[in-house]
């Protein structure tokens, strides 16, 4: 029989406030974090505005001279699993080195650092060569940045990098929930973090044409999931971290117990590097194998947390994917985007969309999808249109989709 897995612990940095209850109390109001980019000139870009985490000291989690050589995805990342950790009641430093060799750390990334290699170039190719980091490469090696949060909390067990775009934190929840049933460790640190607000990944993105450009005077208006005037994506950062327990594990403890992933599972289309075939066949096909790990019926889900990107193909094909998945059930579904408030936090979003859930179950309210203006007759599933919604719930599905045709969903369970 599979050990079951329960989340005892999160931890958030966001766009729209810096710790779990401030996320979550500005997501449920729905207090959007995209703003104008502050971090550099916007103004030669088509896209001016992102979810970017403000007024965040990035010196309370690394000193000066360690953060000259740190991409800024390294304090966001501890920050947040540090938050997680003091919520679950694990206290590191009080733990004996065979105790710490049982917890394992698995980060969910999209970029890594890319911010901070893109910053190297620049000092390279601007003559600045003796600015340039003595820890480029590690730094610049995307599977470091596990390191990085294994190192800060001393933990010693297994410590990897999950990085399958936009699915990655997904992904890295999913491989910690896998390591945790098969009883290779009974704890384990998972999430997401991203932080690719840099100018030239945004101008990469913008030649994508796959950036909302009609409201850099409006940000708050700029991310439209699901409404037919959506023209893009709008990008975000962020960290969102959760301690997985083996259940038993964790009544033994007595901590809190936010829910239970009760199903995983991640599929490829094998179609384009960045399209979503039309048909929707494969995201369907891995909810329902996550609903089928899970033992239950679609009819069992009472809400869907969605990718919804708010471009053209992405939230018609997840639509017409929910349909496939819930059939006549898809149209009794509450559902939302956390990407409305947030932006697109890249790699870290299936992480945002899974705590957004579980605190949902908490608080018996889901979140709403901002900018829902215009009715799209290929969008026309309940969103929880511009307010949070009273919801009792038992069963959920995170979902994700990202480039290269990958698909990736979680079936939360309340606690």
């Amino acid at each position: 029989m599979k050990r079951r897995v329960v989340v005892t612990g999160i931890g958030a940095v966001s766009p729209n406030g810096i710790g779990r209850e401030a996320f979550w109390d500005a997501t449920r109001r729905g207090i959007s974090g995209i703003r104008r980019i502050t971090r550099f000139d916007p103004s030669g870009h088509t896209a001016q505005v992102a979810g970017e985490v403000r007024d965040f000291d990035e010196l309370k989690y690394v000193n000066a001279k360690e953060r000259q050589h740190l991409s800024r995805v390294a304090p966001l990342g501890i920050a947040a699993t540090k938050e997680a950790l003091a919520d679950a009641g694990v206290e590191p430093e009080r733990l004996s080195r065979d105790e710490l060799r049982k917890i394992g750390v698995i980060v969910g990334s999209g970029g890594g650092s890319g911010e901070f290699t893109e910053e190297q170039y620049r000092l390279y190719y601007t003559g600045q060569q003796r600015l340039c980091s003595v820890y480029l490469i590690p730094t610049s090696t995307i599977g470091t940045l596990a390191s990085e949060i294994s190192m800060r909390f001393g933990f010693r067990g297994l410590s990897h990098l999950i990085s399958t775009g936009c699915t990655s934190s997904t992904d890295a929840v999913g491989y910690a929930y896998r390591n945790i049933q098969a009883g290779v460790l009974n704890c384990m640190v998972a999430g997401g973090v991203d932080a690719p607000i840099a100018p030239l990944i945004l101008r990469g993105f913008g030649l994508m044409r796959i950036l909302t450009t009609r409201w850099n005077h409006e940000p708050h208006r700029a991310s439209r999931p699901f409404s037919r005037d959506r023209d893009g994506f709008v990008i975000g950062e962020g960290a969102w971290f959760f301690v997985l327990e083996e259940r038993e594990h964790a009544l033994a403890r007595g901590v809190h117990i936010y829910g239970e992933i009760a199903g995983y599972a991640s599929t490829c289309e094998a179609y384009h590097r960045v399209r979503l075939e039309e048909c929707g066949e494969e995201p369907a096909r891995t909810i329902g194998m996550a609903l089928e790990e899970a033992g239950i019926p679609p009819e069992a889900v009472a809400y869907v947390n969605y990718h919804g990107t708010a471009t053209e193909l992405n939230d018609k094909i997840e639509t017409r994917a929910i349909k496939l998945a819930f059939a006549r059930h898809a149209y009794r579904l509450a559902g939302s985007s956390l990407k409305s408030i947030i932006g697109h936090p890249q790699g870290a979003c299936g992480a945002a969309g899974m705590a957004a859930t579980l605190l949902a179950m908490r608080d018996r309210e889901v979140p709403p999808t901002l900018n829902m203006e215009y009715p799209d007759p290929e969008c026309d599933l309940d969103y929880v249109p511009n307010e949070a919604r009273r919801l009792d719930f038992e069963y959920a599905v995170a979902n994700c989709i990202a480039f290269g045709s990958k698909n990736s969903a979680l079936v939360l369970r309340n606690a």
